[in-house]
């Protein structure tokens, strides 16, 4: 059964602090000409908590024993001030649907502390592999800080609605700012105990499947489990929960973006002969060259799905692969009837191991392999000559995800890139 809490959010005093100049992308969606950007925004950004630049004095004195000192003094100078009572908040995010100008949407959940579980519970499912150097450099952060400054995004499945509709956000939001993508952020909070206590009731029985977030739901189980082995403790304690944000898997703002796979400085690599390697696989159609990566991938969006077309960008040529039945099914034997129609799964199972040669371990360390969520980017690449090949494809479909993950199964990396991101900084839940 699922758990859900109200607490008492630390959050920015906006007032002082415009939320604009303090709250940044996911750890993970920063690059290093972001976090230069944050780092000029303002002193109070959360970047220097999140992620810290590093400086000569390192080790002794860390980005982790940094952000530590910055988290306690910005509450101390109330910089951060927290809520006076327990609350969840309804964070709505409104967005123009990339690559459909004009067409915006809206995706509505809550914040929560939700219960931690090991998967072997059945409450909280994964759909992706994580990696322990990721997980290595936030159990440090968790360490030192005491607290979560992002939220895992949780999806649970409600087809009928019921949660969305106990989300009352008929009065003033207390928190609303525009991110970097455009996104307006707002969030509202409910106190009220009768209102939280029905949403607990209504949530109980539900399974939750992790979006984005694989790498620090694992970090906060280990800083539980560290915990509990050092005292025992009779009771729920603070490290029993992590912050959630809770979206139903049936909103119409989920949005799901594909990753593109573009593969480089492969030795030797020809057009030709990967082309006569693919064709043991796939059905090939080779299409006009030198197209926009906008046309080519509205061509592929107007493939029916079920053929699990791909679209292969050389230096030369443009192919559309279609999975050949026997051949395909043969190959990827080892994989579930699931995963067979996942795109992704087709195209590193057949084309990145079978036709390239790339091992599991040469994928999962990115050797050769860079993932790009702009098409026109991915496209470019090869377009200049700086890549052997450009993978396009269609994203996954989140009821395929659902049903992998309830199944105890895992999808290669970057399968998923769910759009908007949650920002980090909107809510921050501490554990002293």
């Amino acid at each position: 059964m699922a758990e859900i809490c109200p607490f008492q959010a630390w959050r920015y005093d906006a007032a002082r602090f415009p939320l604009s100049s303090v709250v940044t992308q996911p750890y993970d969606k920063i690059t290093p000409q972001m976090q230069e950007r944050y780092y000029q925004s303002s002193p109070h950004n959360l970047v220097r908590i999140i992620l810290g630049k590093s400086e000569p004095e390192d080790p002794a004195n860390n980005v982790y024993s940094r952000a530590a000192s910055y988290f306690k003094d910005w509450r101390t100078t109330g910089v951060l001030i927290q809520d006076p009572e327990p609350s969840i908040y309804v964070y709505s995010q409104r967005f123009q649907a990339p690559g459909e100008p004009g067409r915006e949407l809206e995706r509505r959940g809550f914040i929560a502390l939700g219960k931690l579980h090991d998967y072997s519970e059945g409450v909280v499912f994964r759909h992706e592999q994580t990696l322990s150097k990721p997980k290595a450099d936030r159990l440090n952060l968790l360490r030192a800080t005491k607290a979560h400054f992002g939220q895992i995004f949780m999806l649970y499945d409600d087809p009928g609605r019921e949660i969305e509709a106990l989300l009352n956000t008929t009065h003033a939001p207390v928190a609303e700012v525009r991110d970097d993508y455009g996104v307006l952020n707002r969030l509202w909070k409910i106190s009220d105990p009768g209102d939280i206590s029905n949403l607990q009731r209504a949530f109980g029985p539900r399974k939750l499947i992790i979006a984005d977030g694989h790498h620090r739901y694992e970090t906060a189980l280990n800083y539980r489990n560290e915990r509990r082995a050092e005292r025992p403790a009779t009771g729920q304690m603070p490290y029993d929960y992590l912050m959630m944000t809770f979206v139903n898997l049936h909103s119409p703002g989920l949005v799901i973006l594909p990753t593109h796979r573009v593969v480089s400085d492969l030795p030797g690599f020809d057009d030709e002969r990967f082309i006569t390697r693919a064709a043991e696989f796939f059905k090939i159609k080779k299409l006009n060259s030198g197209q926009s990566a906008a046309a080519l991938t509205a061509h592929l969006r107007s493939l029916p799905p079920e053929d699990n077309p791909l679209l292969a960008v050389t230096p030369t040529n443009d192919y559309v692969l279609s999975p050949l039945p026997e051949e395909s099914h043969a190959a990827l034997s080892s994989s579930s009837e699931r995963q067979r129609k996942l795109d992704v799964v087709v195209l590193h199972k057949l084309l990145l191991e079978r036709v390239l040669g790339l091992s599991e371990d040469a994928i999962r360390e990115q050797k050769h392999v860079s993932y790009l969520r702009d098409p026109a980017e991915a496209v470019a690449h090869v377009r200049r000559r700086q890549a052997n090949v450009t993978f396009l494809m269609n994203p996954v479909k989140a009821e395929q995800m659902r049903d992998v993950a309830l199944a105890g199964e895992l999808m290669p990396q970057k399968s998923t890139d769910f759009y908007p991101k949650l920002l980090s900084g909107l809510a921050i839940y501490a554990l002293d």
